[in-house]
């Protein structure tokens, strides 16, 4: 129960568990960073840190974009051998994405805060992060691209975007555009929040709707099967009790402006809609992690991509849901570690 109450984290943490001494937070000073809609997103900074020694001709670079409300800090002494990378021979960017409260946020912007932030896509992640690699580090290839979550369909957005840029692409239970139960179920945790009496349009004095994020998360983030194995009802009424009474937690703006990116995603947008177009387009390898009984990031749209992309695929078929990647995490880092240094 545990495990389940501290959401997709704790997962991620047990698949990310190495021996990588931790780099410093640092960031990105991007200026106005014009988006995707055309709006302009105001003094853009993007968090970063980087593991491992980047080599004299900079071909060993991984990048690793963070999950949906997750941060590089996150992954402090953790990425490493647990992950599958080596990092005696490749240097890793990690990356906070857009809206995760360490980049540009709701939560942090001067110039724009709460809900003046304007919304953004996947894209406009994926823009960001091209130039802090191009523009700050001086990158102008990638060996992969390696993301979990939101940072899968981040993965799968940097390959149709950018094809020549990277070798190497491994999106772990990510998705390149959301299947239809995705989106009734993001859709459903936006309305908890801006139907919350205490919303008030953004400016609120205490996060909305806590009671009901931690609800979706047990009930989303595993199975059922799995969820009635490892959970009591007395700590069903424990976790009711205490998500009532929680007033920390992520940022109910911030989480409202990642939510919409990853609604809008779309690899085939730029391919007039066509699927088939943006699979032909794509030249780097691709492994498509996927968990075969995922509510978050329902399969099928990975699994349709990576076939159209002639991907290595692979499944896993525990009852763990999107925990997959901490459940299974030596299946995982095994077929990464394959993939990348075969």
């Amino acid at each position: 129960m545990k495990r389940l109450r501290s959401s997709l984290t704790c997962a991620l943490a047990l698949f990310l568990a190495g021996s990588a001494v931790a780099q410093e937070q640092q960031f990105a000073e991007l200026g106005d960073f014009k988006l995707s809609s055309g709006e302009v997103l105001r003094d853009c900074h993007v968090g970063y840190r980087t593991f491992g020694k980047l080599n004299a001709t900079k071909t060993n670079v991984i990048l690793f974009p963070a999950w949906a409300g997750g941060n590089t800090g996150q992954m402090l002494s953790t990425v490493g051998s647990g992950t599958g990378i080596d990092l005696s021979k490749d240097f890793v960017v990690a990356v906070d994405p857009l809206s995760n409260g360490v980049s540009s946020s709701p939560s942090n912007s001067v110039l724009q805060p709460r809900m003046r932030f304007p919304k953004f896509t996947v894209r406009d992640m994926v823009e960001t992060q091209y130039a802090l690699l191009t523009r700050v580090l001086h990158i102008g290839h990638l060996k992969a691209v390696v993301g979990i979550s939101m940072g899968g369909m981040q993965t799968f957005q940097w390959i149709a975007a950018y094809p020549e840029f990277m070798d190497k692409a491994i999106p772990i239970v990510g998705s390149p555009r959301l299947a239809p139960y995705d989106l009734l179920h993001w859709q459903a945790q936006i309305d908890a929040i801006v139907n919350d009496a205490t919303w008030r349009d953004g400016n609120y004095t205490e996060n909305p709707a806590r009671a009901a994020e931690a609800e979706f998360g047990a009930l989303l983030l595993t199975t059922p099967e799995h969820f009635n194995q490892v959970t009591t009802r007395q700590q069903v009424f424990e976790l009711l009790d205490k998500a009532k009474r929680e007033k920390s937690g992520s940022d109910a703006n911030n989480k409202l402006r990642q939510v919409q990116a990853m609604m809008s995603i779309d690899v085939a947008e730029q391919f007039g809609g066509s699927i088939e177009a943006a699979a032909a387009a794509v030249k780097a390898k691709v492994l498509v992690i996927s968990a075969t009984q995922d509510h978050v990031v329902t399969p099928g749209p990975s699994l349709e991509f990576g076939r159209l992309l002639h991907a290595e695929i692979v499944r896993l078929e525990g009852n763990c849901g999107h925990s997959a990647p901490g459940c299974e995490g030596a299946k995982v880092a095994a077929a990464v570690r394959s993939f990348l240094y075969r």
